[in-house]
């Protein structure tokens, strides 16, 4: 399954041992991660800047992420979808690995349920998801 990670989903499996870092670690070892340089990039700000973690920390966790994930290019959205610029470019980031989910604990992305052909998808919801994926 080709599986893209939201940055608040990683921001929370690297600060916390919880869910989201089994989820991590789970998706890297079944699946096929994908990201962007725009989600990279908003890790990177907010891991340094907001949760002050040292460079030398963020970056060898964005090396590890960058070693078990595909970056594929991007192209903006036709027409903006959220109010958040950031949060299409998500959006665009699934559209470009074609993605069969996108998980993410944003509210403003969750609402939307579905874009395109992929599914929006809580941290919660993935496991249920990739079990109906298996028996479908």
């Amino acid at each position: 399954m080709r599986v893209v990670l939201d940055t608040n989903v990683l921001i929370a499996a690297f600060v916390a041992r919880g869910h989201c870092h089994e989820l991590l670690e789970h998706a890297s070892r079944a699946h096929r991660l994908f990201s962007s340089e725009a989600i990279l990039a908003e890790l990177d700000a907010k891991l340094t800047g907001k949760l002050g973690v040292p460079a030398d920390k963020a970056r060898r966790a964005l090396e590890l992420l960058r070693s078990r994930m595909t970056v594929v290019d991007v192209v903006p959205l036709d027409v903006p979808v959220c109010r958040d610029p950031d949060d299409d470019r998500v959006l665009a980031t699934a559209v470009a690995a074609r993605a069969d989910c996108l998980i993410t604990g944003d509210a403003d992305l969750l609402v939307l349920e579905r874009y395109q052909d992929v599914p929006i998808l809580r941290p919660a919801e993935f496991w249920a998801f990739e079990a109906g994926q298996r028996e479908g």
